[in-house]
């Protein structure tokens, strides 16, 4: 049953909880270093999706656990939460938490990309432009304004955090082909996500417990990053009328959280920043309307 009313009150909450992430990033990887928060939140969002899944009348679910959807959920925990959040969280480490939230927005325009020789789609000309418009944000924003000398404070950093949209992009890519109830691949995936990133810390440097904060801030981002939140935000598409009612109120989300980082942390929001987003906003909000109009024309 469609519920508009309570499908924006379930989209504002969770694109509300997602525009705190970045902060909360920044802020406990003063505590912790990135794979310890990586392994305590993928932990945690884990016991998040077991207790909903139990909670929402859906335990059946795990009867349908065969070795097809453990393959399948084993390669996208290794891209998502693995892979994808071990290069988003180095780039934190080494970027502002401004810069670092907002070239993390590039990833539909990734999508689009990938998804030329993964799904074999065409684009056409408003496409390629849209590319452009959201690449030169990110110009913008690595360069901190200075295009014309192309002055990179961080390149490592950007690149990382440009190039984690390309596993978010793939594991939003194989997601779609897999029919499969979203919490049970969720759970899934995070669960073999945990066991990749406890293996790759046994292996480099043994497990150790981290300042109470660092739990804390990982915590945090276990329910509110990647447990607690997409359920909100699922349940969000399900209850609305239309996708694109909910799904355009994300577009908030960037511009949410660098009020929400220039008042926690107390980085100074440079020009750059909202200007460089606006660019990367503009770009996929045109790809968007491009994809429309030719899904349209096909019609």
């Amino acid at each position: 049953m469609k519920d508009q009313k309570r499908a924006y009150l379930f989209a504002i909450s969770a694109i509300l909880m997602w525009s705190t992430v970045a902060s909360a990033f920044k802020y406990t990887l003063q505590y912790i270093d990135f794979p310890h928060l990586l392994f305590y939140a993928s932990a945690t969002a884990v016991v998040v999706l077991f207790v909903l899944i139990a909670t929402t009348g859906k335990p059946a679910l795990f009867r349908q656990i065969d070795k097809g959807l453990i393959f399948r959920s084993a390669l996208r925990g290794f891209l998502n939460p693995f892979a994808y959040y071990l290069v988003l969280l180095k780039a934190y480490d080494l970027l502002k938490a401004q810069e670092a939230g907002t070239l993390n927005y590039i990833w539909p325009i990734t999508l689009v990309l990938l998804s030329i020789p993964f799904l074999g789609q065409k684009i056409g000309f408003k496409s390629i432009l849209a590319i452009f418009t959201s690449f030169f944000g990110i110009l913008i924003i690595s360069t901190e304004g200075k295009i014309t000398t192309l002055t990179f404070r961080e390149p490592l950093g950007v690149v990382l955090a440009v190039g984690s949209s390309l596993f978010w992009a793939l594991y939003w890519i194989l997601n779609m082909r897999d029919k499969q109830d979203e919490l049970l691949k969720l759970f899934l995936n995070f669960c073999f996500g945990t066991l990749f990133i406890a293996i790759t810390i046994l292996l480099k440097t043994g497990m150790y417990v981290p300042d109470i904060r660092g739990i804390a801030g990982s915590v945090y981002a276990g329910v509110f990053e990647m447990g607690l939140t997409y359920f909100l935000w699922l349940k969000a598409l399900k209850l609305s009328a239309t996708t694109a009612r909910v799904a355009n109120l994300v577009y908030l989300s960037p511009f949410v959280s660098l009020i929400i980082i220039s008042v926690t942390l107390g980085e100074r929001i440079l020009p750059a920043t909202v200007i460089g987003l606006i660019f990367i906003i503009a770009g996929i909000v045109f790809q968007h309307s491009a994809a429309e109009g030719k899904g349209k024309q096909n019609t």
